[in-house]
């Protein structure tokens, strides 16, 4: 075996060692966890050091010294099944230098665990064994700390009398907050979220029972808009679209949105929320016809794109 070769065996075992689920027994996070450590194949592990490093530069140092070459539609992969296990466990830290960095943030960065770093030092000597237990009977309470600093970067959304739900922080989710708690008491007034996204969890908050009830079912791979309001009082389904750095319902989106809640009993209204005035100037050329539009720094206003009614459903897109 290659030195190359036995380096990332010797990490795979440490995975192991660290208790980690049999998914991560395998090479792609044995590399991910030799980036994290800075561990090129000449160095041993007491040389074992702890940058900050995002996902693309993990793949690019992996490929510079491992000659590892992932294709760019890894990125998910590694991040989703790799990095998200290392940061549950409490091997490594995510955004360390700015915890209420967003989670969909470009420049997210993650870092090996202080404790962590100091025990794999001492991978392969005598006092492997030794700290190995010690580690061991601290890291649910480690684990259980950094759970909690990490809720306590969270954005609170309060969506009833005493009810609240907590959104991963960043931009999109103040929006989202401001579409629930100011969007919908001037223009939806009582009336019931049924469905908020968040980019940290697919399904921030989802009424399923409601909107089956409504006649609509959708599977966790339906392109769901990121607020879903029910209107009792007119009946209306509210679709509302956050946008912060994509698009708003323009003509494809419309009818993506539109064939996704065909079943609904309730009539649909589109609606694109933007956090200002600014940001929706680049987009008014691309939202759709028959929708509305509602800018987060100017609540008390909407505004109507062209049609027969204001805020209001219409009949199936081109009826």
């Amino acid at each position: 075996m290659t030195d190359q070769g036995e380096i990332i065996e010797a990490a795979r075992q440490a995975i192991m060692a660290l208790g980690l689920p049999r998914a991560q027994h395998n090479e792609r996070s044995a590399l991910c966890l030799l980036a994290l450590l800075n561990l090129t194949p000449d160095k041993s592990w007491s040389k074992a050091g702890n940058p900050l490093l995002g996902i693309t530069p993990i793949m690019d140092w992996l490929r510079e010294h491992y000659g590892k070459d992932y294709a760019p539609n890894t990125r998910e992969t590694i991040r989703r099944q790799t990095m998200h296990q290392f940061c549950a466990a409490g091997v490594a830290r995510y955004n360390p230098d700015k915890p209420d960095r967003p989670v969909n943030s470009p420049q997210a960065v993650y870092q090996i665990e202080p404790g962590t770093l100091a025990l794999l030092r001492s991978y392969g000597t005598a006092k492997w064994e030794g700290k190995l237990k010690a580690y061991l009977t601290k890291r649910v309470t480690l684990v259980a700390r950094y759970a909690k600093e990490r809720d306590q970067t969270r954005i609170p959304v309060a969506i009833g009398p005493g009810k609240r739900i907590d959104l991963s922080p960043g931009e999109h989710s103040e929006l989202i907050r401001a579409i629930i708690e100011s969007f919908a008491p001037r223009f939806a007034p009582d009336s019931t979220l049924v469905y908020a996204g968040d980019t940290g969890e697919k399904w921030g908050y989802f009424d399923e029972d409601l909107l089956m009830n409504l006649g609509v079912k959708v599977d966790a791979h339906g392109k769901m808009p990121d607020v879903v309001l029910y209107y009792a009082d007119k009946h209306w389904l509210l679709l509302v679209e956050s946008v912060t750095s994509h698009g708003p319902v323009d003509g494809k989106r419309h009818l993506e949105l539109a064939e996704l809640f065909a079943g609904s009993k309730a009539g649909l209204v589109f609606v694109t929320a933007f956090p200002n005035r600014s940001l929706m100037g680049r987009y008014l050329s691309e939202i759709a016809w028959e929708t509305e539009v509602w800018v987060a720094d100017a609540p008390s206003h909407l505004i109507h794109f062209d049609g027969e009614r204001f805020l209001g459903p219409y009949g199936k897109p081109g009826e």
